[in-house]
């Protein structure tokens, strides 16, 4: 199953690519494989420039790419990941498993519900942004790249090419919806809505987003006079946009001012909820931290205490808490080392820090003049590139299913 899931994530874009190396656009082998990787993976980082000149049908095969990796990573995120017991996944495979088991005993019925919640929300995206003034080739193409976070966009300045508070909103809510365990939408289907209302994970996921967003307009309305709407719908949006790890940009927050760049920077690992299409360390992650920390501090007021862990009414095992506490030491580490070796390459701290964050994130955009959200990754050298491009792959596989591969152990068994 691990080589299984590994091979798919890099045969996938291998093929995505070749459309794009045949295409008029003179993309060397390098630039067409981190756009196919980057669009699969729903990064959404690109080196390509000049978007809104290039022809329909690149612009859709781009779009095609991140929504087909976007269901591609749902089904490995609901029904792989969990039984591979990846980094605290295997908390998940309880829901996922009961469910079926209770509701719909055949597997292929949550396959069908999985994208079916999908092309919901896809058409009704696709409507939304119609509905809103978009032109139908562009609503198709930026709902494709919503819904599946994914973040590539018809126009070099991304959506800041609509200019309009009303579609800058439909696109925070529909962002929202990606970043949501899709087998709670699998339950809503069946008629099970208090699943999705009582979720843990999503009412932190959904307090932290309006929180972190709240905190940036009134920093914005202070520092700068901006107008309480625009700096809230503007601050939400990317604000949203950063923790889904989809890419888009309606503006360069760049500019917002010293603390909001410090913020989008540490926005950049927190991602969405399991089970979603987001990328990034996982909301569910730092929840079982917090419950860890908790933890610790009722020890030390009570020694002789029996504290058991408590997690959307589930108890917690010291299995699942030893698995999420792996993965997040291995993301940073794994962060250092691709960093460190983009600075070997020459590229500046900021363009290495950020750089590694978002390929191993799978945001998109990272910070500063080069790679912020107002430039893209064609500067970097080959070398940068297929660096970020292993970055991209290992992010999107949660890093220890790959890694576990390394392990002697591993093939003796």
């Amino acid at each position: 199953m691990f080589i299984l899931t590994v091979s798919a994530w890099i045969f996938i874009p291998l093929f995505s690519s070749l459309p794009l190396l045949l295409s008029d656009l003179d993309l060397s082998i390098t630039d067409a494989f981190f756009e196919s990787i980057s669009g699969v993976t729903t990064t959404g980082s690109t080196v390509m420039s000049g978007l809104d000149h290039l022809p329909g049908d690149i612009l859709l095969w781009r779009s095609i790419m991140q929504w087909m990796g976007g269901i591609g990573i749902i089904g490995m995120a609901v029904a792989i990941l969990p039984f591979l017991r990846i980094g605290g996944m295997r908390l998940f495979a309880t829901e996922s498993s009961e469910w079926t088991e209770k509701a719909v005993p055949r597997t292929n019925r949550l396959a069908r519900g999985l994208v079916a919640s999908y092309l919901a929300l896809t058409f009704g995206c696709i409507l939304t942004y119609w509905a809103l003034g978009m032109d139908l080739f562009n609503a198709v193409n930026h709902a494709l790249k919503t819904v599946s976070t994914g973040g590539y966009s018809t126009s070099d300045s991304s959506m800041g090419q609509f200019d309009q508070l009303s579609i800058l909103f439909a696109a925070s809510i529909f962002m929202m919806l990606g970043g949501i365990p899709f087998f709670l939408f699998v339950r809503l289907l069946n008629g099970q809505v208090q699943p999705l209302l009582r979720d843990q994970q999503i009412h932190f996921f959904l307090k932290f987003l309006f929180l972190i967003a709240a905190i940036i307009a009134v920093y914005r309305i202070w520092n700068d006079g901006t107008f309480p709407l625009d700096a809230f719908v503007h601050a939400l949006f990317n604000v949203t946009s950063v923790v889904t790890t989809t890419g888009y940009a309606s503006q360069d927050y760049s500019l917002w001012g010293p603390l909001v760049v410090v913020l989008f920077f540490f926005l950049t690992f927190v991602g969405g909820c399991s089970g979603s299409t987001s990328g990034g360390m996982k909301i569910f992650r730092f929840q079982l931290s917090m419950l860890l920390l908790r933890e610790q501090v009722s020890r030390l007021l009570h020694p002789r205490a029996v504290i058991a862990r408590h997690y959307n009414g589930r108890i917690i095992s010291d299995e699942i808490v030893a698995s999420s506490v792996a993965f997040s030491f291995i993301f940073l580490a794994t962060l250092a080392v691709v960093a460190a070796i983009l600075a070997a390459l020459g590229l500046d701290l900021v363009t290495s820090l950020t750089g590694a964050a978002t390929a191993l994130a799978n945001v998109g955009p990272g910070l500063g003049d080069t790679i912020g959200p107002a430039g893209n990754f064609q500067p970097l050298p080959d070398a940068a590139k297929w660096v970020l491009m292993v970055a991209m792959l290992l992010g999107r596989l949660e890093l220890l299913s790959v890694f576990v591969m390394f392990s002697p152990q591993f093939w003796r068994s």
